[in-house]
Formats: structure tokens, sequence, C-alpha cells
């Protein structure tokens, strides 16, 4: 019995143990770099998929390109080239042997006997029933693919390459310009066309993640006597570059700018017509900029060139750097400001490190912030209380706004010429707005609305930019969609919304842009400074296009009332005359006789000097004459006169060339000396 009782005991025991808690592992702090949380959110940076990182990777380099040109004042030439690569070009590049498979059965397009023949039998019943349609006449639809592949399936690999004549970049800063994230010169309070600051980093990050392939640059600078050449990579988890190979090698030719090229995965056939589609956007907003696309393949039928030719070589401004307006900074900013500033006391720190602060408003502030701040106290010694202090202060009071100076907008000038150069519209109307502000930050906003045009379709089509790049992906939040669509009444301005080819053009500048969503694609509708301004530009184009849209009317009115005219100028022509022909032979047989002008139009008629071919003529030039009198009248009232116009684009000028500009929102005129 003792014996028994012991082992139960010892079971029990067993059981105890095994039903304990293990302890949980000691959790580590661990860190990641900016490098790493990219690469594994790379969705936020637009690099969602192959064909989405394929179009992000293009917009980033054509852009940092159109930045360093504009940067030295220089007209941007641009040349994208994407080469597709081959399965076995790509294996040869990263030195990997083609090898046959040996089990089929592992890959994940496998096909089974059974599902092959059944297959088969589907595609020859598809073909069947076509050939029965083609032989009744009827419309033949297009045979479905068929479905294959259910995971990744096999990779499209591609080279992209972008040439520019920009600034370049110092042969020292390449490795870290693109080695490094969140590393740049555009970091700052300014008007610039990146959302994150990334640029060609993330192109970097995406080839890495896919190919594995490092990054070539090739920079040389204005006057520099050598082309700087640096094949790397990044290592992700260390946030620095990886150099493969950094030298310097003969500048022959004098060039300047920079040549980027990098092998990523992507997919060229879904998103062939959004890269496109950005090409001739980014035309219309840079006419002054000339793009050579290209895409190349083994396949001769899917090469694509494209030119978008310059039609001007006016530049807008380059973007100026501001400084902070008061209404728009928080307590981590004014830390930041106050640990990095030059100035020694409050009052200096205030009239240099904001806008708007003149002496007088300064030491205001500083008499409503207490007894406890004085003006000539050292900035650096501020208590974080008193900066709290600093910036409730900044909320509450009132401030001038800020001017639209260091804004840089296209110009009425520039997004005419743009719209007309790509669209070729029947009439096109363009305005842009003043100044304006949103919690502090300043901008602008500029609108064009075409009517007409080449491969344009009916109804809207809708345009739209941010700081002078433009917007492909989520339209429908975005508020120059909202506004369009459900604000403007456009039959009011005698523009049909369904059946008329409709362009819509805005473009929206600004210190900050306000983007919503994780991938910074659209402008959200709940700032009102915005949605206002973006209606008003907008309804200020359609007043100007209501005018000649009108005048248009009235001119097709008149040509209608004119053929009508015409039309019965034969059968007035022969009645006119039956009555003369009846009046003069009343005349000479005396039984009815008539007198002055009447008896010597009777005699004509007798004489035969008046037919019905005088008749005819004269019954035209009297429609004539009131069709003139009816436009010069409408002409002096309306004060325009229409006539035959043809678009005349004038050569650019030599360099050597001097000349007198005179500029106005809408043209450009230039005295040569």
């Amino acid at each position: 019995m003792e014996i028994g009782g012991s082992s139960e005991s010892q079971n029990e025991t067993k059981k105890g143990k095994s039903k304990t808690p293990r302890k949980p592992k000691e959790s580590l702090l661990k860190q990641k770099s900016p490098a790493e949380f990219f690469a594994e959110n790379k969705n936020i940076a637009g690099f969602d998929n192959p064909g989405k990182s394929l179009y992000t990777t293009v917009r980033e380099l054509v852009e940092n390109s159109l930045d360093s040109a504009e940067s030295i004042s220089e007209l941007p030439v641009v040349e994208i080239t994407i080469e597709e690569i081959g399965k076995s070009k790509f294996n040869s590049m990263i030195g990997l042997v083609d090898r046959e498979r040996v089990d089929a059965q592992l890959y994940d397009d496998y096909e089974t006997a059974k599902a092959r023949e059944k297959r088969l039998a589907k595609e020859a019943r598809a073909q069947e029933v076509q050939a029965k349609n083609a032989a009744l006449g009827k419309k033949v639809k297009e045979q479905s693919t068929i479905k294959g592949m259910k995971g990744r399936g096999e990779a499209s690999f591609y080279r992209v390459t972008c040439k520019d004549n920009g600034k370049g970049m110092p042969h020292d800063d390449i490795p870290n310009m693109f080695g490094r994230v969140l590393s740049g010169t555009k970091y700052g309070l300014k008007q610039t066309r990146g959302k994150f600051g990334l640029g060609a980093k993330m192109a970097l990050i995406w080839s890495k993640m896919s190919t594995g392939l490092p990054i070539e640059i090739s920079s040389s600078m204005k006057a520099q006597s050598y082309i700087s050449f640096c094949r790397l990579d990044i290592d992700i988890h260390r946030n620095i570059p990886h150099i493969h190979l950094h030298e310097k090698r003969n500048n022959d030719d004098c060039w300047h700018g920079a040549e980027i090229q990098v092998v990523i995965e992507g997919n060229w056939t879904t998103y062939r017509s959004k890269i496109l589609h950005y090409m001739r956007q980014m035309a219309v907003i840079t006419p002054y900029a000339q793009f050579l696309f290209r895409f190349m393949s083994d396949a001769p039928d899917k090469n694509v060139t494209i030119k978008f030719a310059r039609r001007t070589d006016v530049m807008p401004p380059v973007p100026l750097e501001t400084k902070h307006h008061p209404s728009s900074v928080d307590l981590l900013l004014i830390k930041r400001l106050i640990a990095e500033t030059s100035k020694q006391n409050l009052l200096q720190f205030l009239q240099h490190e904001f806008v708007n602060i003149g002496k007088s408003h300064a030491e205001r502030l500083i008499g409503e912030m207490g007894p406890e701040f004085s003006p000539k106290m050292v900035v650096k010694s501020l208590t974080d209380q008193q900066i709290v202090r600093i910036n409730q202060l900044f909320r509450q009071a009132k401030f001038d706004d800020p001017t639209g100076d260091c804004l840089s907008p296209a110009g009425e000038y520039n997004l005419r010429l743009g719209i007309i150069k790509e669209l070729h519209p029947d009439m096109v109307a363009t305005y842009s707005g003043s100044a304006q502000v949103f919690e502090g930050h300043p901008f602008i906003v500029e609108a064009g609305v075409s009517v007409g045009g080449k491969d344009v379709k009916q109804g809207l089509n809708i345009f739209r930019f941010a700081n002078r790049i433009p917007l492909l992906f989520e339209q429908g939040a975005d508020v120059v969609t909202r506004t369009a669509l459900k604000r403007i009444n456009w039959g009011s301005y005698k523009i049909n919304q369904t059946q008329d080819k409709i362009g819509v053009f805005v473009s929206v500048v600004s210190t900050k842009i306000p983007f919503k969503g994780t991938g910074k694609e659209y402008i959200g509708d709940d700032i009102n400074e915005i949605a206002t301004a973006v209606k008003s530009a907008i309804q200020q184009c359609c007043i100007q296009l209501k005018s000649k849209i009108i005048k248009k009317m009235l001119a097709r009115e008149q040509q209608e009332r004119k053929r009508n005219l015409s039309r019965y100028i034969p059968d007035a022509t022969n009645a006119v005359y039956d009555v003369l022909k009846y009046m003069s032979q009343s005349h000479a047989s005396k039984k009815k006789r008539y007198s002055g002008e009447e008896a010597e139009i009777l005699g004509n008629i007798t004489a035969n000097l008046i037919t019905k071919e005088t008749i005819k003529e004269k019954l035209a030039e009297h429609v004539e004459k009131v069709d003139h009198e009816m436009a010069l009248e409408y002409a002096t009232q309306s004060g325009v006169t229409e006539e035959p116009r043809e678009d005349i684009f004038i050569q650019t000028l030599d360099p050597e060339n001097k000349f007198i500009e005179f500029q106005s929102p809408i043209f450009v005129f230039r005295l040569v000396c």
C-alpha cells in the first residue's frame, strides 16, 4: 500500500512539474536604422509592388534631374531609358549559370496532364465559338488569358538610366548622397519637389532587395576636368554606403550633370500607361525642359521612343529657403531653433529666426511673455517652462501672413504653353492666384481649363500637380477632383460636363503641401483655404472661357444665318425677275405707266440689261454686306476682332544675343538689341 501510494505521489509530482509555466525570455532592446525601416515599409515611399516601384524610380530620378538643372538656371535636358533584361541576361550579370528544371512538380506553375487536357479543351471550345461568331459577322472578343501561376511567378528586371545636364555632385559627397538614407541637400523650409527626401536612395534599397546589384553614378560639375564614377550599394542595417568603386575619369567633352543607372525588378506591362502619362504631364508643367524617353526590349514591337520638345526658355525662379512663421511652429521646432541659432539674446532670436517679427513687435511679445523674460536674456538659458510660454503666445498672438516671395509657381505663361503644346485644345484659359496662407505656410494655386484637344476623352480630364510634379494616384479623394466634380456648375459657363472634352489643370505650390495618406499622392479636402482657392482659380478660367464660347456660338449663328439667306437666293432671284418682267410688259403695253427710277429699271429689264444673273449677284452682295455690317457691329460692341490665326513657335535665341525682356502673366516679349 505504501509503495503504491508513493508511486502515485511521484506521478502527481511529475504532472505538477509539467504544468509549471515556462519563464519568458528576457526581451532585448533593438534598434532599426532609417534604411531598414524604409526597406520594411517600402509602400510608404511608393514601392508597393514591382510595377509601382518601376514608376516611382523613374519619377524620383526625373525630379532629381530637374532640380539639379534648375539650381544652376540651366534649361533641363533629361534622358530616361528603361531597358528590359531577360532572365538569361540577368543571370549572366550576377554570374549565375542557367539551370534546367529537374523536378518539375516542385514549381508553382507545374501543370498536371489532366489539368493540361482540361485547359486545351477549354481553349478549343473558345476558338470554335470565335470562329462561329466570325462567320456570322458578330464582333469577336479577344480570348482571355488563362490564369497561370499562383505565386509571384518569374520576375521581370529592368535597367533604368537617367542622364541630365544639371549641377552634378561633389566627388566626395556621392557615397553619402546615395548610400545614407535621410541625408541630402533639400532639407529646409522651402518649396521642393521631393516628398520624403529619399530620391534615388529608395531605388537603391529596392535594387538591393530585388536584384542585389549596386547602383552606378557618373557625375561632373561645371568646369570640372574629370568625371566622378561611383559604384555602390547600401548597408541597410547600418545605413551606410558600401562602396565597390569610386574613381575619377577623364572629362574630354567638358560634360556636366549626372547619369544614374540602377537595375531593379519591375513590371512595364501594367505600369506602361502610368509612366507615359507621368512624362506627358511633366512636359505640360515644365515646357522649358526637353525630355527623351526610351523603352528598349528584345522584342522590337515593344520599343517606345518619345521626345517631348522644349517650347520656351523662360524658367520659373529658383525657390528660396525661408524662415518659419510663428503660427506654424511647435515646441520641438522652437527647441531646435534655439539649439541651432547663432543669436545671443531673445530679442535677436525672435527677429532673425522667424518671419514677420520686427524689432518693435518682438519687444511687445517679450513684454507679454511675463516679468521673467527680458530682451537681453540669453536665449540658450530658456527653461522648458519658458519655451512652453513662448509657444503658447505664438499660437494666440496675431501675426502678418507670410508672403509668397519664396515660392516658385510654374507661371501662367508656362502653364498655358504646356497645355497647348501637349493637348492642342480648341481653346484654353489660365489663371494664377495670389499667395494665400494655411497654418502659417504660404501657397499659390494656378489653374488652367481647356476645351477640345488631341487624345482627350469626353467629360472631365483632371490633371493635378503639387510643387510642379504630377499626382497620378488616389485621385478621387483629392481636393481638385472633388471641386471640379461637385462645386463647379459647368453648365452656367456654357460647358457641357459630359459631352465636351474638358481638361482641368490645377497646380499647388507651397513650403508645405498637406498630403494625405502614407503614399502622399493626394491633397486633402479638409483645408478650407486651399479648397476655396482651387474653386476660385477654376471659376476664373471658366469665366474667361465663357466669353470665348459665347463669341464662338454667335459666330456660328451668324454663319448659319448667312448660309440660310444664301440658300434662298436662287428662288428669290426667280421671283423678283418674274415680277419685274411682268411689270415691264405692263409698262410697255401702256396698261400701267411707271416713272422715275421704276421706269428706268423696267426699261433695263426690257432691254436685257438686267438679267437673272444680275439680280442674283446683287442679292449675294447684299447678304455679304449685311453679314459684314453685323460682324462689324458685334466687334465694336465686344471690343475684339476675330481674324484667322495660326500657331507660331519662335526659335530660341543664341546665348550670345543680347535682348531686353518684357514679361506679363500670359506672354513674353523680347526686343533684340
